[in-house]
């Protein structure tokens, strides 16, 4: 498909909005459901198609899974050893669904083989192969790409230090590791999310945490789990991104997801003179959820470096792509990892910018993009990214005249209604 979408200039952010479902809790209580012999049910369970195909490759791996029409999901799982299935297994464009599942399929007493699209088997995932591979499980690939064969086996415990920061990584390991003998250790060097980790100790399974180490004892046995998904905080980033570049705009969004992993949007918002506030904060299987509140202040300059940039790899585009507007700017170094996303994020920023009037210095790793800029709708493409789409769509709204934004419909990997509820909280 090529659909193409028109966003004209705003004059405002005002309203409220519920994000829909985490899809990185999503993923993950698919699968473990999947794993916990009875029935689990999810409410505001992610409606992208990313998570959707983990609810299809968990479907034909035994677990009887139901979406209803209001959202909800409901998973029998079948138990710690999954049916085998003879054809392959398609992630579509989910990477998160190829690296996380390699961990459970590498213990499981059957081959299995990973497919995804054109995107997703470029990605990397010799960083999956690795792990598995020293806890004797054997991954046959492309040269560290998909198609992934996967000869499952008897795995044994080990400790592993990442080499790249990545959530999926250390999810991926401690899901191997729930099913290997002995108790595997992950040692990362800058923290990640923990999803993986709450998401296990909502489904029952004891877990040893300190600072960036965790460790899980194999052959644990999880208990169906009853949850309601919290708003996905980096569908939320969007929404804040654009209030926070018109002075008069005043946005709530309900809901929303508050892991401190998660949260270092927050902390640049605030750095760029915003005022972020947080109401009725609660606790949820481990993760804070409540209510944030935006209202845009005068920016400064901003430098994300670091373990900083590994927790914002996610919203990293749509900072990148309001930058211009700001009046400090924002440079962003230790980004390399974009360059393997669903695109390469950092050229296609740098590409969508430039065509839109702005002056930005691309960097090895990074992007410095000065403030105070004003910039002109154009014919702006997505790469068939589904940030890159959504990311523009917002830079849109502060430039002059309309912009058109190729391939758009390769949002409904993560957020099939964002122009919807886009244009919800714009008053023009």
């Amino acid at each position: 498909m090529n659909e193409t979408i028109t966003v004209s200039s705003a004059r405002n952010v005002l309203g409220s909005l519920r994000m829909p479902g985490d899809k990185s809790i999503s993923h993950r209580y698919a699968m473990l459901a999947a794993l916990a012999p009875g029935q689990s049910r999810f409410e505001n369970f992610a409606p992208g198609a990313d998570c959707a195909s983990s609810l299809d490759c968990m479907r034909r791996l035994g677990a009887v899974v139901e979406r209803a029409n209001d959202g909800s999901v409901t998973i029998d799982g079948v138990g710690l050893q999954l049916k085998a299935h003879s054809e392959a297994l398609d992630c579509g464009n989910s990477g998160s669904t190829m690296r996380m599942l390699s961990g459970i399929l590498a213990a499981q007493p059957f081959p299995s083989e990973l497919i995804g699209d054109a995107s997703l088997s470029r990605r990397p995932m010799k960083r999956i192969i690795e792990p598995l591979a020293q806890m004797g499980a054997r991954i046959d690939s492309v040269d560290g790409h998909a198609p992934l064969r996967i000869t499952g086996t008897n795995l044994h415990a080990i400790t592993y230090r990442p080499p790249v920061a990545s959530a999926q990584v250390k999810t991926c390991v401690l899901f191997a590791g729930l099913l290997a003998e002995g108790t595997t250790t992950v040692e990362e060097a800058h923290p990640t999310r923990d999803h993986g980790e709450l998401a296990l100790r909502a489904f029952g399974v004891e877990l040893e945490r300190s600072r960036n180490t965790v460790s899980i004892r194999g052959g644990q046995t999880l208990t169906p789990l009853a949850a309601y998904i919290p708003g996905d905080s980096s569908s939320a980033a969007f929404f804040l991104c654009a209030a926070a570049i018109f002075p008069e705009s005043n946005l709530v969004l309900d809901g929303v997801l508050l892991n401190p992993t998660r949260s270092a949007l927050l902390d640049v918002l605030a750095a760029m003179g915003c005022r972020v506030s947080m109401l009725r904060v609660e606790e949820q299987q481990g993760e804070l959820v409540g209510t944030i509140g935006l209202i845009p202040g005068q920016a400064r300059h901003v430098v994300i470096a670091g373990a900083q940039t590994a927790l914002l790899i996610d919203e990293l585009p749509v900072l990148a792509a309001i930058a211009p507007y700001t009046s400090g700017g924002i440079e962003v170094r230790d980004a390399a990892e974009l360059r393997v996303k669903e695109s390469d994020r950092l050229s296609a920023v740098t590409r969508n910018l430039q065509a839109m009037g702005a002056q930005v210095e691309q960097t090895g790793d990074g992007w410095r993009i000065p403030g105070n800029q004003n910039l002109h709708g154009a014919e702006i493409e997505s790469y068939h990214d589904h940030r890159i789409a959504m990311a523009f769509a917002i830079a849109a709204l502060r430039a002059e005249g309309e912009t058109v934004i190729h391939h758009a419909d390769c949002v409904a990997i993560s957020y099939p209604g964002f122009f919807e509820d886009l244009e919800r909280v714009v008053e023009r």
